[in-house]
């Protein structure tokens, strides 16, 4: 039956001409719907727990997902420590051959050690890991020389950082977790190929930084050199602020990193109503502030060097060694494995050692291999002693005066390009810049012994303005 008033077969038309539009508001919805769906799995679901830890009003929450906190809680979890040896009996080193680290233990207690070591490091592959099962002497394997390098470096930590780490401590498991490589690493990135668009790293994807559109290497500047951690400056622009908007994005590349690794947000260490102002932040932040240190120094002193020594499928694009981070210990959880005390277990890696003893890199970061050296490096044409130089001085202080009548001999070194006469004064200033340093911190005068200073030989450049401070014989 046809409509009134309308063409015969209308009807029929606007019948299915309503059905396609039927179609396209359900294809519509269903659009909406896949779309609502994959923004919300870019959200945390809920529940999501916040505490406050500062005033109300200032934004001092942080906010913990509890199915997360689940997830980091299997994966920090500490092993069992095993029942003490007895320290009687002859010492390690009198009875095996080329032990040179925690030879001074007793047999009992060392084999007690490299059990333990062996389960956190090589659970699968055993003691031929690092050691060839004909001859446990031979160093043959760069594992072993890897290991005993790491084993310096994790008692360097616990003696000399214990301004970030205090009585806990680090031991091998905390990096290594079961896995001969930590988890957690990373190397130098490739350079861009010419005619990239992405600059420094910028833009491009990196879980590193968050997903963040942010450079995704803020650990070369910050956790292996010593670049200003700055955002704002602090002299009203244009008159005397130096800092930049590249600077502050790597900036922000880093505390994103250190956000993600430890598991928390800003307010961790910041109070969000000024992030530059010390005196409100929370005492973390000064932790934060040793942590960088640490990291740098010890990629620097005991990581980086060893890029002679591991093969080349170890090495990252530009040939470099697998370097630490904050995630690599804390690996989510604000305290790595939440505080548990695996060093009070094992003390024997508690050192000390000291500062300069723990200075015998395995490749020639020291200038001739001599083990109990220091490098002070100081810019072109200065003698004035940087951040990183006081740093290096502070910690040959401790070293120093943590044991009685031990001296030290200060040497300055200059390049023999330019004025010869210039440039030998030069670095006599520098080794008086060092040795004021060294009383400062403490040093008695009697115990620092200046030598005359010589030209560099066959040193790279950086090398040839430095001042050595090394234990005198």
């Amino acid at each position: 039956m046809s409509t009134p008033g309308r063409p015969k077969g209308e009807y029929r038309s606007a019948k299915h001409g309503g059905c396609l539009m039927t179609r396209s508001i359900k294809t519509a919805w269903l659009a909406l719907a896949v779309s609502g769906a994959a923004l919300l799995a870019g959200c945390e679901r809920p529940p999501v727990n916040t505490v406050q830890h500062g005033y109300r009003g200032l934004a001092m929450v942080e906010v913990y997902n509890p199915r997360i906190l689940a997830t980091q809680a299997t994966l920090n979890q500490a092993p069992e420590t095993p029942a003490a040896a007895s320290p009687d009996g002859p010492r390690a080193g009198q009875i095996y051959k080329n032990l040179k680290v925690l030879g001074d233990l007793s047999v009992g207690e060392f084999a007690r050690n490299m059990v333990a070591i062996t389960a956190w490091v090589a659970p699968k592959e055993g003691c031929t890991y690092c050691h060839a099962a004909e001859n446990y002497a031979d160093d043959g394997k760069y594992t072993k020389v890897v290991a005993r390098r790491m084993l310096q470096m994790t008692q360097h930590i616990n003696a000399d950082w214990k301004t970030h780490v205090a009585d806990t401590g680090v031991t091998c498991y905390t990096c290594h977790r079961g896995n001969p490589v930590p988890a957690k690493v990373w190397f130098t990135p490739a350079p861009a190929s010419p005619g990239s668009a992405l600059l420094a790293g910028q833009n491009a994807a990196s879980q590193d930084v968050a997903f963040a559109s942010l450079p995704n290497d803020p650990f070369t500047p910050f956790l292996l050199k010593a670049t200003e951690i700055r955002v704002i400056g602090t002299e009203p622009l244009p008159m005397g602020n130096r800092q930049s908007i590249k600077q502050t994005e790597w900036t922000y590349g880093l505390m994103m990193h250190m956000s993600q690794s430890l598991g928390v947000n800003c307010t961790y260490c910041h109070n969000t109503r000024s992030f530059a102002q010390w005196d409100a932040s929370t005492p973390q932040r000064a932790i934060a502030w040793y942590s960088i240190r640490m990291v740098r120094d010890v990629n620097n002193t005991y990581i980086d060097p060893l890029a002679s020594v591991f093969p080349a499928h170890r090495l990252g694009p530009n040939g470099d060694s697998a370097k630490v981070n904050c995630a690599t210990c804390h690996q989510g959880a604000y305290k790595p494995l939440y505080g548990a005390q695996m060093l009070k277990g094992f003390p024997e890696l508690a050192g000390p050692i000291g500062a300069l003893a723990a200075a015998q890199p395995v490749a020639a970061a020291a200038p001739d291999g001599e083990p109990g050296k220091m490098l002070v490096l100081f810019l072109v044409g200065r003698s004035e002693l940087s951040s990183e130089a006081l740093r290096v001085i502070s910690l040959a202080a401790a070293d120093i005066t943590a044991h009685p009548g031990q001296a030290v001999d200060l040497s300055g070194y200059a390049d023999k390009s330019g004025n010869a006469d210039a440039n030998l004064e030069l670095a006599k200033q520098r080794a008086f810049a060092v040795r004021d340093a060294l009383k400062a911190a403490g040093v008695a005068d009697d115990r620092i012994r200046l030598k005359k200073p010589e030209f560099v030989i066959g040193g790279a450049e950086a090398d040839a303005r430095r001042v050595e401070i090394a234990l005198a014989k």
